[in-house]
């Protein structure tokens, strides 16, 4: 699950992502640019997306939250009030792309490390409904939903790393998560994102990560 105050902790560590071990017996660690050049190279197809066909925001854990709301409790670095209906009030998160602290829940977005169309793009146009819900719903990773300020999430929208990246104090870190988490979706990238991915990696020399793919 994951795990509370993570992001704001993490600000030293950005060389590495980190996520559950990659079979029952044994993680799965290689460095980052092993990951990247391990990653499956293909042509994008964008044919068929809509945002609806991965359901989002789902209490798949049954815990009364969302898992939009699981992640804003864990990731707060001054906890929220939780409320009737898991309604959040107060708290304080930490923006880890554009390093800006955000006051209260409303100015939080929940970003899909790997963008859903992004997911669809590089695989998910051939998974089922359940599978696409349990991507977009992911508590079983620590980084494949990351509460980030509202600006950088629109700046982001559904770009991979060939056309834009967080502030360069944090290109190892979200270096890591992206290939982490393209490897545990088994997700593919085309030739532009590749490229850009081992022309970052190329500052991050010591980072490694591990991943655990999704069943």
């Amino acid at each position: 699950m994951i795990k509370n105050l993570r992001r704001g902790l993490l600000a030293t560590a950005l060389a590495f992502a980190v996520l559950a071990p990659a079979s029952p017996a044994q993680a799965d660690e290689v460095t980052l640019m092993d990951g990247i050049t391990a990653l499956p190279v293909a042509d994008e197809i964008r044919d068929g997306y809509k945002r609806e066909l991965y359901p989002h925001w789902k209490d798949d854990d049954k815990n009364g939250c969302t898992a939009r709301s699981d992640v804003l409790i864990a990731e707060a670095i001054e906890a929220p009030t939780v409320g009737a209906g898991c309604s959040l009030t107060g708290g304080v998160w930490h923006s880890y792309y554009d390093d800006v602290l955000v006051q209260g829940p409303s100015g939080v977005d929940i970003d899909h490390l790997i963008p859903l169309a992004e997911v669809h793009d590089s695989g998910g146009y051939g998974w089922t409904t359940e599978r696409r819900r349990r991507y977009a719903n992911d508590l079983g990773s620590d980084v494949t939903l990351v509460g980030v300020s509202a600006r950088s999430n629109r700046q982001k929208s559904d770009q991979d790393p060939a056309t834009w990246m967080p502030m360069a104090q944090v290109h190892c870190r979200y270096l890591g998560e992206w290939v982490g988490t393209k490897h545990r979706w088994g997700l593919a990238v085309d030739q532009a994102e590749r490229e850009a991915l081992v022309r970052y990696a190329a500052s991050c020399p010591n980072a490694r990560i591990t991943y655990d793919p999704a069943s």
